[in-house]
């Protein structure tokens, strides 16, 4: 497999994408902080004195992903059509699943901006909380699906995919 972010020289570059045809795109990650059930408690009951954990949270994420290639290097500036991020709450475990979807109409994908979403969305979990809870872990940040584009549909086997 070739990687495209190297030119001929071996130095990293931008692709360039001028050629490419615009595509409907999306892209679905996924990512789980696990903390303490106390933590968990005061999060669902609305008792973080820091605020609404979770709506802050997400809005830190769309604003993560809108600013994904301020961020990463080699990512393109792409004009994002749609973001949504959602929670699965898991009393059990004492975990949170974040999940995003970042849409668009372009030339290259959205993965890394969903990615990013979702890893933002956690560390403003552990922001949050972290007066409270330090031992928290952010864990299993993945690309579940991705749709459009050149190579196509993937979709991550044997994963729950949320989608709101």
């Amino acid at each position: 497999m070739k990687l495209t972010h190297f030119n001929q020289f071996g130095r990293a570059r931008i692709v360039n994408v001028s050629e490419k045809e615009k595509t409907a795109r999306k892209a679905i990650a996924k990512g789980t902080i696990k903390m303490h059930s106390e933590t968990l408690a005061k999060i669902i009951d609305g008792h973080m004195k820091k605020g609404d954990v979770l709506s802050v949270s997400q809005v830190a994420g769309i604003m993560g992903a809108k600013k994904t290639s301020e961020l990463i290097p080699m990512c393109h500036n792409i004009l994002i059509d749609g973001i949504d991020i959602d929670f699965e709450i898991n009393k059990e475990k004492n975990e949170i699943d974040i999940f995003a979807s970042v849409n668009t109409v372009g030339k290259t994908g959205v993965e890394m901006e969903a990615l990013t979403a979702v890893s933002v969305t956690a560390l403003t979990i552990y922001d949050m909380c972290k007066a409270i809870d330090k031992d928290m872990v952010i864990k299993d940040i993945c690309l579940l699906e991705k749709i459009g584009g050149k190579s196509g549909h993937y979709l991550k086997k044997d994963v729950k995919i949320n989608e709101g």
